[in-house]
């Protein structure tokens, strides 16, 4: 949890681990969430370990959708002989003629369906302790293996937010270079107009209203706004970690301000750069979704 780097929280992870009768298999799959959800698929003998496996994951991963499945496979490859409970066999061949006796004609006794009951092949033993051992084991290479796929994930989505924060600074730019010309633009035309047709308007009256709508379109908070939103943006990406909450909340107020620029906008000009930011903001805001 400690680590600076953005994560994504879409990722895969596989280890195994070998054990003396057999084979621990871990899948990890991860997608977004907004909080941690894991699902775990475990053979009931893995049950006892079940806790275990959630502490190692919420100091490994903070958020996110989990399937983790489990599985246990015995190795039969050095087996030379199969181990049969003859007393058993004894016992079930005993049982099956008192129970000839009782019908017409011998009962048939199939050599196969015999070594398939229930304890006649003798199963090797197996050490608890170490099985538990290599189930921990696997879990964790497999959780480092889907934590570094989220890393490398997580560095592309930080390449793509930063991109598009460098194109609102340069949206912003154009509109803050541009604003002066376009508030003169406008009062000139306004006045041009107003006094076309209302020669006998009160000259007070008629620079009031001009003082209005150039306030109306003095869109500078709005920039400024949008600036510090990048300026934070960028700060938390650098901090790195669990940041995608924060990222979410910073979109909105992102978008909140690019709406406001864009009721202000009085020109061509401002209404294509609103349009643009919009644009912009949407394309961080669904990547936003899939960091941790």
């Amino acid at each position: 949890m400690g680590s600076k780097s953005v994560r994504s929280m879409t990722a895969f992870g596989r280890a195994e681990a070998s054990f003396a009768t057999g084979t621990a298999t871990w899948e990890l799959r991860s997608v977004n969430h907004r909080y941690l959800e894991p699902h775990f698929r475990l053979p009931e003998a893995a049950r006892p370990l079940e806790t275990r496996l959630r502490e190692a994951l919420r100091k490994q991963l903070a958020r996110g959708k989990l399937e983790l499945g489990l599985t246990l496979k015995a190795d039969t490859g050095e087996q030379t002989s199969v181990q049969v409970d003859e007393e058993l066999v004894r016992a079930l061949v005993s049982a099956a003629g008192r129970v000839s006796s009782q019908i017409d004609g011998p009962a048939p006794l199939n050599p196969l369906q015999l070594l398939q009951w229930p304890g006649v092949i003798a199963e090797p033993e197996t050490d608890t302790e170490e099985q538990s051992s290599a189930i921990l084991k696997a879990f964790r290479e497999a959780l480092e293996q889907l934590s570094a796929n989220r890393e490398r994930e997580g560095a592309e989505l930080r390449r793509f937010i930063e991109t598009r924060l460098e194109s609102i600074e340069v949206q912003v730019a154009e509109v803050r270079k541009l604003l002066p010309q376009i508030l003169d633009a406008q009062r000139e035309k306004l006045r041009t107009r107003l006094e076309e047709l209302l020669d006998d308007l009160d000259r007070d009256r008629l620079e009031q209203e001009i003082v209005l709508l150039a306030q109306k379109a003095d869109v500078d908070e709005e920039l400024d706004r949008l600036d510090a939103h990048v300026a934070e943006a960028r700060r938390v990406l650098k901090g790195g970690g669990a940041i995608g909450r924060r990222l979410d909340f910073l979109m909105q107020e992102f978008n909140r301000e690019a709406n406001t620029l864009s009721s202000k906008s009085v020109v061509t000009d401002t209404t294509q750069a609103a349009v643009e930011l919009k644009v912009l903001i949407e394309q961080m805001r669904e990547q936003v979704q899939n960091i941790e």
